[in-house]
Formats: C-alpha cells, structure tokens, sequence
C-alpha cells in the first residue's frame, strides 16, 4: 500500500537581486516525501508576497541525482538543477525538486528488494498529489530531464498543466544502450547486448551473463531493465493530452537533436525548441573542451535561451 507523508521541517528566507533591482524575496520550505519506507525528501522555493504563481515540478534523470543535480558517488557536481532552480524562482514560477530515491543510502536496502522503473513514476505521482490542491499555484508544469522525461511522460497528468521534455530520448533504453556500445566497443559486443536484451524480454531473466556485461545486467539490475526498456518514449508521448514542450541542445553528448525532432514529429501539436549551445547539464558551452568540464562544476553559466522559452512555455 502507498503511503504519503509530508513534513515541513524548515523555512529559510532567501533575498536575491539582479542588478540594481531587488527582484524578490523568496522562501523554501525543506520537504519530506516519503513512499512507504523510501525517502524523498525535497525543497519547495517560491515567493510567499505572490498571491498565486505557476508550479515547476522538475523530475531527474538517470543515475543518483539529488535535487540540486548532483551526483555524490560519480563526483558530479553540476549544481544545474539547483540554478534553474533559482533562475526561475526569481521569475516568480516556484519550483519544487527533490532527491531520486537512488540518491538516498538509507533507501537503497529497499529499493533492493523492488527494482522496478514504474516506482519512479509513483514517486512523482505522490509529489503531484500532494500539490494538486495548493491554492498558492496557479498550476503545475512536469520539467522531466533526460531519463526523468520520459518519467514525467508516463506520470499521471490528471492534476498536471504542462509537460516539458527536457533532454529526453525517444528510442527504448534497451535500443540505446545497444547503440552505446556498438559505438563505442564494436559490433561484436553490441550483438551480445542485442542477445541479452532479447533473453530478458522473452523469458524475464538472462541464464549466462556475458563477463564483459555483468555491470549492466547483473541479476538484481534485471528486473529494472526488464519494466524500464519496455517503454518507448516516440510511442508514449502520443498518449500525452496536455499542453508538451520539447527541448534539447546542440551541444548535448548524450542525447541527439534528432531525438527531440522525432518526439516532435510523432506529438504534432507539441513546442519544440532546439537550443544552441546547450549540453545535457543545461550549460552553454563554446568550447568543445568544457563540455565534460561542466559537469563536474557549477561555474558554467545556465543557458539564458533556456530560462527564456521555459518562463514564456510555463506563464502562457
């Protein structure tokens, strides 16, 4: 049985400024989550003198994202989740992150013993409902980034306004991760890959995993791939109903353009907005060298094009 618990455990002032202009005085409210035994605990930043302002929920990516975009075990400290954070806090849009399930040790012994993709999306749901009925927001954008896109996609959208594609692929990751490693190690592995993911699909398990492979598909992993890769992202935007914006970079390593362009083309009345100079961590890079570079930073600037689109997408 679900369970949802909420607990507001501090209230911090925070005064920001641009220029000569006081822009606002903003407030975060430091939130607990809990889904039965998981944690998820997040911070909510709005400004309190508004009567009413938009809702961003922003849903992560792959990986042990905490809610300010980094990843403690890969040393990964982009900070980007926190900066959109305050840049949009500062065009009175609240904005609502949290840790991934991943991202918190003490969850990590239950998790074991449920590995399955469609728990991300109950803990989005449980984040949704809990603000559904907040009069302070006029109302409630999905941001989903990179794996979290297709997360937000799946989401219940019954209490949701809009959806945002953020960085999101639009092939299966099962189709993805092959492609990964024919690029990267050849032909003969990546049919190996092919084979494994086939076994998974058919029979729900993989008898003799390849040595070479044993990262990715060791035995607890399997039945997470197994209900993850079964979502093709092309296939299931069709299904969502409500007002989708779809953005990438041109400088994203990780995920190409021409995925936005084909979730684009498979969702028509969608916004799709390609911007130059982004990365996958939402910076603006000029220098190819950076690029990898900023994800281990927090001095590289966000893209001001991003900030824009999303602000003008969410108000609208």
């Amino acid at each position: 049985m679900r369970t949802f618990l909420l607990y507001i455990i501090t209230l911090v002032s925070i005064t920001t400024s641009y220029g000569q202009q006081q822009i606002a005085t903003l407030k975060s409210d430091e939130i607990l989550v809990m889904n039965d035994s998981i944690q998820l605990p997040g911070t909510l930043t709005y400004n309190p003198n508004l009567k009413t302002q938009p809702l961003v929920i922003f849903v992560p990516g792959s990986g042990n994202v905490d809610r300010n975009g980094n990843q403690a075990m890969m040393n990964s400290n982009a900070n980007y989740i926190k900066m959109l954070n305050d840049s949009l806090a500062q065009k009175e849009i609240a904005f609502y992150r949290f840790d991934k399930r991943s991202a918190t040790a003490s969850n990590i012994k239950f998790m074991m013993d449920d590995m399955n993709f469609e728990n991300f999306i109950n803990d989005v749901n449980l984040i949704v409902d809990y603000f559904k009925n907040d009069e302070r927001f006029s109302s409630i954008t999905l941001i989903g980034h990179s794996q979290g896109s297709l997360v937000a996609m799946l989401a219940d959208h019954t209490h949701v306004d809009k959806y945002v594609s953020l960085a999101g692929t639009s092939d299966s990751f099962d189709t993805i991760i092959t492609r990964q490693i024919q690029t990267q190690n050849g032909d003969s592995l990546a049919t190996i890959v092919r084979s494994h993911f086939k076994e998974l699909s058919e029979t729900g398990t993989i008898n003799k995993v390849d040595p070479n492979l044993v990262a990715l598909f060791n035995k607890p992993t399997q039945p997470f791939l197994l209900s993850y890769m079964k979502y093709v992202p092309s296939e299931e935007i069709k299904k969502v109903n409500i007002p989708t914006l779809i953005l990438n970079g041109t400088k994203d390593l990780q995920v190409l353009v021409a995925d936005a362009e084909r979730l684009h083309n498979e969702k028509p009345d969608s916004k799709l907005v390609i911007i130059g100079n982004m990365n996958h961590v939402l910076k603006s890079i000029y220098n190819d060298n950076d690029n990898m570079k900023s994800y281990n930073s927090p001095d590289f600037p966000l893209s001001k094009r991003l900030l824009s689109v999303l602000e003008e997408f969410i108000k609208e």
